[in-house]
């Protein structure tokens, strides 16, 4: 199968591949959009079964930046990185060093940052090599650093949002709340969902990362393949995409879906088969975006924490917005939140570089 006949190609404008052998670097940059800016999205280091697996995640995670970017308000367009290899979170100078050059090559068309698999450590390699990157150390009070604090609140002010829609719950105390994968972001979310009672049920397949959130929080593990079908209120998927399908939707017991993974629904189909089940889904990409705020806002160089955190509030505001939609038009919340995306899109005609310090 070629790259133009590949079923997520569409729309694309550009895909990069590059590998240098000396580090051992192979990797997918693709750009979904220009439209409102550079393509922004973050660098993920995963071990695919195949090239075609690391394509296909690579084109949808882009996509999904597009539509992130856009109805967070953002002047960016979308983009993605994968590195094709073993998750190694630090240690990989000589790849990242390779990787910010691989960059570099795109002339600003793509700004990069850290995703699962890759720390703010490797993007400082990388800033070695390119301005266009972002999520490195922070300074003083200005916003920067590790997103996935940020990405953790927006998804907990999220699941607060649905719940009250959903469940007609005004508190997470007591609910029963299940988090699939308790890496960066799932691990900061079950620290916000203890510290307001709710009943936690984990899963992930690190030993190393269960040992971390039960060392902190009282939680309940459950076998990586039971717990989307645990007898929860709220399930929040936050390891990798694709887990909501028609094979697992018709067995989930939540009333509610609202997690940091991207790409949750396997096909935009399974939106209209979560709706058919009475499942309130809040869009991945519109509760996710706390931590491209904080990156983008970082880049940019004219935010505070502050700032960040008045502009990552407002995502429940968006899903509730939404869900009312939703509500009303008796359609999925992700063709809502799909057309929302893609009519900001239609609405700016050329790519605009974004001026940054350097």
């Amino acid at each position: 199968m070629s790259v133009f006949n590949h079923p997520e190609f569409e729309r694309h404008e550009s895909v990069h591949f590059f590998e240098d052998s000396d580090s051992g670097l192979r990797a997918i940059v693709s750009i979904h959009s220009t439209t409102l800016g550079p393509a922004a999205g973050g660098c993920r280091r995963w071990s695919y079964a195949n090239d075609t697996d690391a394509l296909t995640d690579a084109l949808r995670l882009s996509r999904g930046m597009s539509y992130k970017n856009a109805i967070a308000g953002l002047p960016f367009g979308g983009g993605k990185a994968v590195i094709l290899g073993d998750q190694a979170p630090s240690g990989s100078p000589a790849l990242f060093t390779a990787f910010g050059q691989a960059i570099n090559s795109l002339d600003g068309r793509y700004i990069t940052a850290e995703d699962v698999g890759v720390s703010v450590d490797d993007m400082r390699h990388v800033r070695r090599e390119t301005p266009f990157v972002s999520g490195l150390p922070q300074t003083g009070s200005n916003a920067g650093g590790d997103p996935s604090p940020w990405t953790a609140l927006g998804v907990f002010m999220g699941i607060q949002a649905a719940v009250k829609t959903r469940l007609s719950a005004d508190s997470l105390n007591g609910l029963k709340i299940g988090v699939q994968g308790v890496g960066n972001v799932g691990y900061h979310l079950c620290r916000l969902l203890h510290a307001v009672g709710a009943d936690l049920f984990v899963a992930d397949v690190s030993k190393a990362n269960l040992k971390r959130v039960r060392d902190e929080v009282p939680a309940t593990e459950v076998p990586a393949d039971e717990l989307l079908f645990t007898d929860v209120d709220v399930l929040a998927p936050c390891a990798l995409g694709g887990v909501l399908n028609s094979d697992t939707i018709p067995r989930i017991r939540a009333k509610v879906i609202a997690g940091a993974a991207n790409n949750q629904l396997a096909s935009a189909d399974d939106g209209s088969l979560l709706t058919s089940h009475d499942i309130l889904y809040a869009p991945d990409y519109v509760i996710n975006a706390g931590g491209i705020i904080s990156v983008a806002r970082e880049y940019l160089g004219v935010s505070s924490e502050n700032e960040v955190m008045t502009e990552v509030n407002r995502i429940p505001e968006r899903l509730q917005s939404i869900f009312k939609q939703s509500r009303l038009t008796n359609r999925p919340t992700n063709q809502i939140a799909d057309e929302w995306a893609r009519h900001i899109l239609s609405g700016v005609q050329e790519f605009r570089p974004v001026a940054v310090n350097a």
